[in-house]
């Protein structure tokens, strides 16, 4: 049966360009812990890269280093054509970190909020703009429930609401659906593709879950083990939204299973 491709993409640019960029930490025992070696990888702009690989092979410090936290040792990144010593607007990248991080004395209405008073923004208008990325993620009605009033799901829906609150051109996510249960978490996938489309943003995300990074990525770059190096990079031409268990998704999992 052939298999219809994914709908097209303007991809005529690279919103992120990382040439062979190594990174290495020191120990406590005064050596030097090489985490990533010669990594060099692109991605077009409004696409969506999966960095997958085992625990502790560099994922995370691969994206620390694309967000501009952590400098490479060796080799350059580039966003939207700029290197990243050179580049000054973070604010059009947000980063969705791995637990929610949200404040528990803040209401959800106050959380999203949180991304917009480091400017100079009138309240009236970081409470329009918190309550529309509120009714984004389908909070509406929920802007003045506190973070324990709320289910895991939810929660990640702040988080996810407070990184697109500043209307990002880039969207980094490190694991930020690992904690959630299997059904809640495949609810997360659909709500991030439709926000995706609507928004046209490009995202990269880190995830050691095979069937996530088939479900979600346009282009899987899989790790090899420490240090960490490009093992391979699978192209995913499926149509949205993508069952799992279908033929061709079962495949990529399978030989995305056999890489890792």
């Amino acid at each position: 049966m052939e298999v219809a491709t994914a709908p097209s993409r303007t991809t005529t640019s690279a919103a992120i360009t990382v040439a062979g960029v190594s990174k290495a930490f020191d120990t406590a025992d005064g050596s030097r812990l090489e985490a990533l070696r010669d990594i060099t990888l692109e991605v077009p702009t409004q696409s969506i890269l999966a960095i997958l690989g085992a625990s502790g092979c560099g994922k995370s410090t691969l994206l620390n280093i694309i967000s501009g936290i952590l400098t490479p040792d060796r080799g350059q990144v580039c966003i939207n054509g700029v290197p990243s010593k050179d580049f000054t607007d973070w604010r059009s990248v947000s980063y969705l970190f791995q637990e929610d991080r949200l404040l528990p004395w803040r209401t959800a209405q106050r959380n999203v909020e949180f991304s917009l008073e480091a400017g100079s923004m009138p309240r009236a208008e970081r409470r329009s703009r918190a309550a529309a990325a509120l009714n984004l993620v389908g909070l509406s009605g929920f802007e003045d429930a506190f973070p324990y009033q709320l289910s895991g799901g939810m929660r990640s829906r702040v988080a996810l609401a407070r990184s697109l609150v500043l209307e990002p051109c880039i969207l980094l996510m490190d694991e930020p659906f690992s904690r959630l249960d299997a059904q809640t978490r495949s609810l997360m996938h659909l709500e991030l593709m439709r926000i995706q489309e609507m928004r046209r943003m490009t995202i990269v995300f880190v995830t050691h879950d095979v069937e996530e990074s088939v479900v979600l990525a346009d282009r899987v770059m899989v790790m090899a083990p420490r240090p960490g190096r490009v093992r391979e990079f699978v192209d995913i031409a499926l149509p949205r939204p993508r069952d799992p268990t279908l033929p061709e998704a079962v495949r990529h999992i399978q030989h995305l299973r056999s890489l890792i």
